[in-house]
């Protein structure tokens, strides 16, 4: 390695903001599933087909049909 390096033209990466994040989350076995024989058939990696499912629904401003309900009532 050199002792030096000159970065005086050097270029920042273009695409910096498309960079994904890792995340932790908890998923159920049974969607788990779901994504990883979807993979299968696709022979795209299970986790690009959840991030392109939940990409689309985000640009489709989908919202869950769920009703939450607190603990004790």
């Amino acid at each position: 390695m050199r002792k030096e390096y000159d970065f005086s033209k050097s270029v920042k990466n273009p695409y910096i903001k498309r960079l994904k994040k890792p995340i932790s989350i908890r998923i159920d076995p049974d969607t788990i599933e779901y994504f990883k024989k979807l993979a299968e058939e696709t022979g795209i990696p299970y986790q690009n087909l959840m991030n392109h499912y939940l990409a689309d629904c985000a640009a489709k401003g989908l919202r869950p049909s769920l009703v939450w309900q607190k603990r004790g009532a």
